[in-house]
């Protein structure tokens, strides 16, 4: 069953202790949502729809509620919203992501997300927001990228 964004983005700052920049959630978010879509065949990890902004998928809830941070640390803004179920496998989803991401640098996590086959990358226009990213897409990535792993 797919989660809000928000109680998504919640869940993984608790994870990381609080630090993680607006930038890295987004990033994160995103190649959680693409793993859960692709380990439930197309059951998405979200509600919400991530959109091709210049530096990469955005949920757009998340990032309006991040913004004030900047590039620094965000802190707990998302307290008003319920943490993801611990024994939940859209928690475990979470959880392998952060752990997959854990040291990369912000700069590492656009590059993943800017892949030249990925859904970014076909939905993205420059300058343009709201640019919608649709699960679809995001499944074909992760089928692409395993593909291209296994080869």
């Amino acid at each position: 069953m797919a989660v809000s964004a928000l109680s998504a983005a919640r869940t993984l700052c608790e994870m990381r202790d609080w630090t993680v920049s607006n930038l890295e959630i987004q990033k994160i978010l995103y190649l959680a949502h693409m793993f859960h879509l692709g380990k439930t065949r197309g059951q998405p990890l979200v509600r919400e729809d991530f959109e091709a902004w210049d530096y990469g998928p955005v949920l757009p809830e998340v990032y309006h509620r991040a913004k004030p941070f900047g590039s620094d640390r965000v802190r707990n803004v998302f307290h008003w919203v319920s943490a993801l179920d611990a024994v939940s496998p859209e928690y475990a989803t979470l959880k392998e992501a952060s752990d997959a991401t854990k040291g990369l640098s912000a700069g590492r996590l656009v590059a993943i997300t800017h892949w030249d086959h990925g859904a970014w990358a076909n939905a993205y226009r420059p300058g343009l927001r709201g640019a919608k990213i649709t699960n679809a897409a995001i499944l074909d990535e992760y089928d692409r990228r395993t593909t291209e792993f296994r080869s």
